[in-house]
């Protein structure tokens, strides 16, 4: 098996004589679930999912169930490659308010996931989950209730009991979806001494220090602030770690950021559009990613279904919009650029379909490759090339 970083650039010089396999695992909502905007959607999958791509010509093929577990909406792999763990999107476990985080050993070359234990996360609605460089925790934030929380990783790749909790405060000015905080996911700066957490319902990226154990705590700015309205919902870095950029649920746009780390503060270089400004009213964008050798940038919308292509400007990190292409399904809510860097691949959840879409690196405009079946699937990773 090729190291990763060295099959993508084969691949980017054309070298595709010979088709590899790459494994995917996908996430599905399995039960009924209540969104912030008061839809409920009756989950059709039964858990994780594996999916192979031949890298040659993007084929997928679904392998079928690997483990069933409930709501499995994302989830991380440890840099080891030993260990899965996924949040079980619930508002409530064990008779109490909260949702749950498992962990799994898992089986890399036949994909298998064997079940090692669950915690609580003390707050509704987990939706996002990954773990630092030291593998010595695991932070989950919880959508509903806006809150962070943090769990040791034990040394049979087991969680241990909450390390610690962090309940966001405040509200903003949508009177649907920002009665409250609403925590949406968790990322870090290069040499991870801080994470950041962008806050749907406060309009604000929290910001933490990151201690040498992996712990949060205080840093000396707290907080960067949104535009009122903007939602929040995830966020990148560059390949250098100057310039992040977040997507903007409730406002269908991409904020770019300028990133000075010795102050712990943020600039506002750009604001863009994901769809036309008269089609936002029936949109939520959801996701974003950059390809591995950092010249694109994509985004997906829901409600729109589609997803946004913008080539990523070397000298200051802007975006410079290409267009906008079916997503081919209904509902993208996450999407991945797979190891290779020649794939997206996504997951459209309400069209119960995964499809592969091959990128142009000359111009940065991707096409449909293949489509498979998944019920309702939230959330892809890739594994290994092979």
């Amino acid at each position: 098996m090729q190291n990763k970083n060295n099959l993508w650039k084969s691949k980017l010089r054309g070298d595709c004589s010979m088709s590899e396999i790459e494994r995917i695992f996908v996430g599905t909502y399995t039960i009924p679930i209540l969104f912030g905007t008061g839809e409920i959607l009756e989950g059709k999958g039964k858990g994780i999912y594996c999916i192979e791509m031949d890298t040659k010509t993007g084929e997928l093929v679904n392998k079928g169930l690997v483990q069933e577990v409930i709501n499995p909406s994302y989830f991380c792999i440890s840099q080891d490659k030993k260990y899965l763990y996924t949040v079980n999107e619930l508002k409530e476990y064990n008779g109490q308010a909260g949702g749950s985080v498992s962990s799994y050993l898992l089986g890399l070359e036949e994909g298998e996931l064997t079940y090692i234990n669950t915690q609580s996360t003390k707050g509704t609605d987990p939706c996002h989950i990954t773990i630092n460089e030291k593998a010595t925790c695991v932070y989950v934030t919880n959508f509903m209730s806006g809150s962070v929380a943090v769990f040791p990783i034990m040394s049979d790749g087991s969680l241990g009991s909450m390390s610690q909790f962090f309940q966001h405060e405040g509200s903003s000015i949508n009177p649907l979806r920002q009665k409250g905080p609403h925590a949406h996911s968790l990322f870090f700066d290069q040499q991870q001494k801080h994470a950041f957490v962008p806050d749907l319902g406060t309009d604000k990226l929290m910001i933490y220090g990151v201690d040498d154990k992996g712990l949060l705590k205080q840093a000396s700015k707290s907080f960067y602030q949104f535009a009122p309205g903007e939602g929040p919902r995830y966020g990148e870095f560059d390949s250098c770690y100057h310039i992040c950029y977040i997507i903007n649920e409730l406002n269908s746009d991409i904020s770019v950021l300028a990133y000075d780390s010795e102050k712990e503060d943020f600039t506002l270089l750009q604001s863009i559009n994901t769809i036309p400004e008269a089609e936002k009213q029936n949109n939520t964008s959801a996701d974003l990613h950059i390809t591995p050798d950092g010249k694109y940038l994509y985004a997906s919308n829901r409600g729109h279904n589609s997803l946004s292509m913008y080539k990523i400007s070397q000298g200051n990190g802007t975006l410079d919009f290409i267009g906008n292409i079916s997503c081919g399904g209904k509902t993208p809510r996450n999407f991945t650029v797979d190891l290779t860097g020649n794939y997206l691949i996504v997951s459209n959840q309400d069209s119960n379909n995964v499809i592969s879409f091959r990128i142009d690196h000359k111009n940065g405009r991707i096409n449909k490759c293949y489509e498979i079946y998944i019920p309702t699937p939230v959330f892809v990773k890739p594994l290994y090339v092979g």
